[in-house]
């Protein structure tokens, strides 16, 4: 296990942690959570053997190999799948003996490598790779790609899929969903799900670290709190430990009665579709957990834009694209004040170009394409904060935008985003991603938008800020159309789903458990698409096949792996079930009764009830899985042999 013991941990004179002590033990996994710059990256460094204790032990066993994600790629000419190989240390320095042994023809090490490398996964290394690659986003042909092809945030992807290779006892994971779409991190959290070695994970996706750890470190105060369950076991935890001890809590009886006027709207004009519940369900924790956030130092508000017409935008029959290459065709889409749309669709699929169409960032290739004359964007996009003026301060920036107004307005301004006191008459230059991102949202809600595109906006953002933006997007009167891999963001903001698909934009009737079953079953379907295409090729070239034998081999086939459909079917009506439950119980935590100290003993068995179904829930979703890969790979194998025969 990993033991800190009265541990205390300095950058430069700034204290990190003081006589901070913590236990993770083996198998376990652990959501690192705190501020920006509050010290996790730098305990990170500790864990990996850079950075020393300035006072206090830190204890990891000699014997664990600690795996984490390379933060910089070189331009590289090996291709993408051989890069990712070569993380693999191990593997490749035993394939460089095996090389050596062959030439020198000995025999007796040939046997020994041989063996060492079967033990370390050499002969199933390059379709391990690949299928974590897949996962990933990369597609087949991708992967043979240079690596010198990808831009920087693929190359990141390079460098996690080379931590998941590799074994590991334990995996550090800074930010692992940062630079990929919302499929990717569904796939993400699939495979750690499945990791056996102790993990410890920094993340500011509160989706991600729900579905991934069973125990919170949060720093707190330069110490380390241990609580345990995910982090919305996390968030009511701390809510019912700051209700009881009354701290800043009556600061936040304003806010509360403000997001009870939208949940109780809401409520009123929601239809019963699945997204519109989902909200609601959304809203009313947020509501609970308020006293959680009651010390965020962020806390800001959209103004009222100056005009609302009605339409913002209207399209019919938009085609857009690059070059002559057609991305989205038949685009038909009207924006109006109070639409509140999250995109949904795999990597490449167009969400990011209907972004651009609608920031006026790409023109339409054809169709009809009208805006209001009062139209205001305010477009939020990763390569917008690369036009920040690295020698200006925060206040210059805002200046720019309103010559009349005084410093000590802006300052105040600034303060909401948390720019206090010099800190907005410091420069851009060396601001860390997610100060540069704060500062780029303060300049976007300044400017009073009335169509306001975000396009990843969470990255690099931390939970509070996170938090902070959920709150003010709640009043925002204007139209939004919202891309994220945030599933907390896009649920609780969000009224309507368009999915982007096959080069169209259509309305998505579900909500985002639909549409992760979504892309399970369309992978399954490409899967199986591609198998019969690759059958009919083979088909098409080969001698006649003895139908009456296919249709024995065929017969055998279907007992032989009978016992897998009947669990892939027992696994997908328990996933459905403790689905339910959980929604059902999530109900019942909603109450804001329940956290009250009467009800104590309730509340602790309605959260292990929570942990033992999202832990059923975890194992339906692994057993469907593994059977359903194993199904794959027999009917595979099984097609290969009937063309033999």
């Amino acid at each position: 296990m990993i033991q800190i013991s009265d541990l205390t941990l300095l950058r430069g004179t700034k204290i990190l942690l003081e006589q901070a002590s913590s236990t993770i033990y083996p198998g376990h996994k652990v959501g690192l959570i705190g501020s920006n710059g509050c010290g996790k990256s730098s305990l990170f460094a500790m864990l990996r053997g850079e950075l020393h204790p300035d006072i206090g032990d830190c204890h990891i066993p000699k014997n664990w190999n600690i795996v984490s994600v390379a933060q910089e790629t070189p331009a590289s000419d090996r291709c993408a799948v051989d890069y990712v190989i070569d993380g693999n240390l191990q593997f490749r320095r035993l394939e460089a003996q095996l090389l050596v042994a062959e030439e020198t023809h000995d025999g007796e090490k040939i046997a020994e490598l041989h063996g060492l490398l079967e033990q370390a996964g050499a002969y199933d290394m390059k379709s391990r790779a690949a299928t974590i690659l897949d996962g990933l986003g990369f597609s087949s042909d991708q992967i043979e790609k240079p690596v010198s092809d990808f831009s920087g945030g693929w190359r990141m992807r390079l460098n996690l899929a080379q931590a998941l290779l590799c074994h590991s006892d334990l995996l550090l994971l800074d930010e692992p969903t940062n630079h990929l779409d919302l499929d990717a991190v569904i796939w993400l959290e699939r495979w750690l799900a499945k990791y056996s070695g102790t993990l410890v994970l920094i993340s500011h996706d509160k989706s991600f670290l729900d579905n991934t750890v069973d125990e919170i470190v949060s720093f707190e105060h330069q110490r380390l709190i241990s609580y345990t369950g995910n982090y919305a076991s996390f968030e009511k935890q701390k809510a019912e430990r700051l209700r009881l001890q009354d701290l800043e809590f009556q600061k936040q009886q304003t806010k509360i009665a403000h997001l009870e006027s939208f949940v109780r709207r809401f409520k009123a004009k929601a239809s019963k579709a699945k997204q519109a519940q989902s909200r609601v369900k959304q809203l009313e924790k947020m509501e609970t957990l308020l006293p959680a956030h009651a010390q965020s130092q962020f806390s800001f508000e959209f103004f009222m834009p100056p005009k609302l017409p009605n339409p913002l935008v209207k399209m019919e029959e938009v085609q857009v694209g690059y070059d002559e290459t057609v991305i989205i065709d038949s685009l038909r889409l009207n924006l109006v004040p109070g639409s509140r749309i999250g995109l949904l669709g795999r990597n490449g699929a167009g969400k990011s170009t209907l972004i651009k169409l609608l920031a006026n960032e790409k023109q339409p290739m054809s169709g009809d394409y009208m805006t209001s004359a009062g139209l205001r964007i305010g477009y939020f996009a990763q390569h917008q904060l690369e036009f920040l003026r690295p020698q200006d301060t925060a206040i210059d920036h805002l200046a720019r935008l309103d010559r009349k107004a005084t410093e000590q307005s802006l300052r105040d301004y600034l303060g909401g985003f948390g720019f206090h006191g010099d800190q907005a008459l410091g420069k851009v230059e060396p601001m860390s991603g997610g100060e540069k991102a704060r500062l780029v949202l303060a300049l976007l809600v300044y400017q009073k938008p009335n169509l306001l595109l975000l396009d990843e906006p969470t990255n690099h953002l931390d939970l509070e800020m996170r938090y902070a933006l959920n709150l003010a997007l709640q009043s925002y009167e204007g139209a939004m159309v919202l891309v994220s891999h945030d599933r907390f963001l896009l649920s609780s903001v969000c009224d309507d789903f368009y999915l982007v698909d096959s080069g169209k934009v259509e309305p998505f009737n579900g909500n985002l458990d639909d549409y992760r079953n979504w892309l399970l079953n369309d992978n399954k379907q490409n899967k199986e698409q591609e198998k019969n295409n690759n059958s009919l090729t083979q088909t098409s070239s080969s001698v006649k096949v003895d139908r009456k034998n296919i249709k024995r081999l065929e017969a055998q086939f279907r007992q032989s792996t009978q016992h897998l459909r009947k669990t892939i079917k027992s696994s997908e009506n328990k996933m459905n079930d403790a689905s339910e439950s959980l929604s059902q119980l999530e109900g019942k935590l909603s109450d804001p009764g329940l956290y009250e100290e009467d009800n104590k003993d309730v509340l602790k068995s309605l959260l292990l009830e929570q942990a033992e179904l999202k832990n059923k829930l975890d194992e339906a979703e692994t057993s469907w899985m593994e059977a359903q890969e194993e199904l794959e790979t027999k009917q595979k194998a099984f097609d290969e042999q009937a063309m033999v025969d």
